[in-house]
């Protein structure tokens, strides 16, 4: 089940990650889905790794922002 566009991701990766996030998370995801044998688990496991290589979760806001640096 690849993601064609961005708003066919999951309610929570759409209401929560900027767009560019998004679009990491759905190139991962889509790339591991074909990797690992469309093991659905594992393909949102590397999404969320991706997307936290160049994304934190602000402590206070609780936004997702770019890493600085």
């Amino acid at each position: 089940m690849p993601y064609r566009e961005l708003k066919d991701l999951p309610r929570g990766v759409r209401d929560h990650l900027p767009r560019h996030a998004q679009e990491i998370y759905r190139a991962a995801f889509n790339s591991a889905w074909d990797e690992y044998g469309h093991d659905e688990e594992r393909a949102h496991r590397v999404a969320w790794g991706a997307v936290k290589k160049k994304y934190e979760k602000d402590e206070v806001s609780e936004h997702w922002k770019l890493k600085a640096g």
